[in-house]
């Protein structure tokens, strides 16, 4: 029996992260499972699935009783609960982290999604949360607002790896790369080490064709260009890695042993039911990029997914396909500035409600 379909894609230098966390992954052994089995080597964790597993479960149960004699405020009894599970999976793949010489083993847990629009506040939250979990191979996410920016680039200086989320528009993925570029060209100003350092650019897939879709309907009659938008934006987005990634202002940083930004395609479950449902993943294969998917995706790619190094096919079709989405009324500025906005609000929803949950469960805990 040959590798996987999932080991084949890291055979052409991509690779597999899974897109949730749950302590139930971990104690059941799941996780070293998705390791072995479908290649998988990183992990990024989701306030939505600690919601669900604290207040509706009792997997936390012990553990919160004893938080809650020492720490009332929800949020910092989520951070005690949750850096426990961040640990124990970066301890996991802490092997796949030294064999690798830190290109994966990653656990990527985010700073608190109401200090998006805040700089400071996210400089002071992303090292508190680097100094609390006290682990090489953790990755903070920073949202790529406009005001995460600046955090970005002193969290590199500061040389904390950084997983940046939220990223829609090519313009907006080109700041990114250069606030990350900045940050190491400070750090290895002071005399810091830019080999230790690691970022990767989550760049957000599905969710733009669910609006640019959506668009398109409201104007009628253009159904072909209907779930196509996302995959040409990322195929472009990776024309610009190869771009500011070369060069010798980038050469100068390699030589001293700083790794490029790779680009890492999130969001790659498929929401409309008509499109294949691996072709975010079979679509943007290539490589020094990660696809971190959904674990109903990695069942679905092992599955049935085709492989083929397809992420530099069709460049031009993608720079025609901008103009034609043009042509039809539908403005692309507009569709990823919105999804940054809603992608904000859908994080911060989702971390009020898990507060709330906590508050609930609390409660409960306390009563018994």
């Amino acid at each position: 029996m040959g590798p996987s379909r999932l080991h084949r894609l890291a055979e052409l230098g991509q690779s597999v992260w899974i897109d949730f966390l749950s302590r139930d992954m971990l104690r059941t052994g799941e996780l070293a499972r998705l390791m072995k089995e479908d290649a998988v080597v990183g992990v990024t964790s989701n306030p939505t699935i600690f919601q669900k597993a604290i207040s509706a479960g009792n997997a936390y149960d012990d553990q919160l009783r004893a938080v809650l004699e020492e720490e009332q405020d929800p949020k910092e009894i989520f951070i005690r609960l949750a850096s426990k599970d961040i640990e124990d999976a970066l301890d996991l793949l802490r092997p796949v982290w030294d064999e690798g010489d830190g290109r994966d083993g990653y656990v990527s847990f985010e700073v608190d999604p109401s200090l998006a629009y805040d700089t400071e506040g996210t400089i002071e939250e992303a090292q508190r949360l680097h100094d609390l979990i006290n682990r090489p191979n953790l990755f903070v996410k920073i949202p790529a607002t406009e005001p995460g920016l600046p955090a970005i680039e002193e969290m590199i200086a500061r040389g904390r790896p950084i997983n940046v989320t939220l990223i829609f528009s090519l313009d907006r993925y080109s700041e990114v790369a250069e606030a990350y570029i900045r940050g190491l060209e400070r750090l290895v100003a002071g005399g810091g080490d830019p080999s230790h350092v690691s970022s990767v650019a989550s760049f957000f897939v599905s969710r733009v064709d669910t609006e640019a879709d959506r668009r398109l309907d409201e104007i009628g009659g253009q159904d072909e260009l209907k779930g196509k938008l996302a995959i040409a934006n990322a195929k472009l987005a990776y024309q610009r890695y190869k771009e500011i990634f070369a060069g010798e202002r980038w050469e100068a940083l390699a030589a001293k042993g700083a790794t490029p930004q790779r680009c890492l395609w999130a969001s790659t479950s498929t929401k409309n039911p008509a499109y294949r449902d691996v072709m975010y993943v079979e679509e943007l294969i290539g490589p020094d990029t990660v696809n971190t998917m959904p674990k109903e995706t990695i069942e679905a790619f092992q599955d049935h997914g085709e492989i083929a190094l397809t992420l530099e096919q069709g460049i031009d079709e993608a720079k025609r396909l901008f103009q034609q989405v043009k042509e039809a009324g539908v403005d692309y500025v507009d569709v990823t500035a919105t999804l940054e906005r809603e992608g904000v609000e859908k994080f911060a929803e989702s971390f009020t409600e898990l507060l709330e949950g906590i508050r609930s469960k609390s409660g409960e805990l306390a009563a018994a």
